[in-house]
């Protein structure tokens, strides 16, 4: 079994964030999941889409790419990636997360967990607005 399953979640930083969830809404179809005064959950497909507001330039800028691999893995490729890459940031979010660059200095994570464990980890939050998953099939109202 490969130890990376995939694409997990991409974060994109937004100078704007009415306007991008707008975007990527109505222009894109992306379906909105939570919302926060600085982020926003939306999913395109079968993308999980991170909306992060905040200025883009070499130090605050936090859009990547996360990975997604399975909490059997983790621990021993966390180490592998460790050993051989420089790490950007410190996980503060539910599941285990190393925030590591690749040799161009590519932001990327490695991710256990999915966006139902995060919206999980989100309930009861005041501060975040939880929207109901679509159904299969059916049209999100704008």
């Amino acid at each position: 079994m490969p130890d990376i399953r995939g694409v997990n979640h991409v974060t994109l930083v937004c100078t704007d964030l009415d306007r991008s969830c707008t975007y990527y809404r109505d222009i894109l179809g992306a379906r909105p999941r939570a919302r926060w005064a600085t982020g926003a959950y939306l999913e395109l497909g079968t993308l999980w889409l991170c909306l992060e507001l905040g200025a883009p330039d070499s130090r605050a800028d936090d859009t990547h790419l996360a990975l997604d691999c399975d909490a059997s893995c983790y621990d021993a490729l966390a180490a592998r990636i460790k050993a051989a890459s420089a790490l950007w940031k410190e996980n503060r979010s539910e599941g285990a997360s190393l925030y590591f660059l690749d040799p161009d200095d590519h932001k990327l994570e490695l991710h256990v967990g999915d966006l139902s464990t995060r919206l999980e980890a989100y309930q009861g939050r005041d501060d975040v607005g939880i929207f109901p998953a679509p159904v299969s099939g059916a049209e999100t109202a704008s």
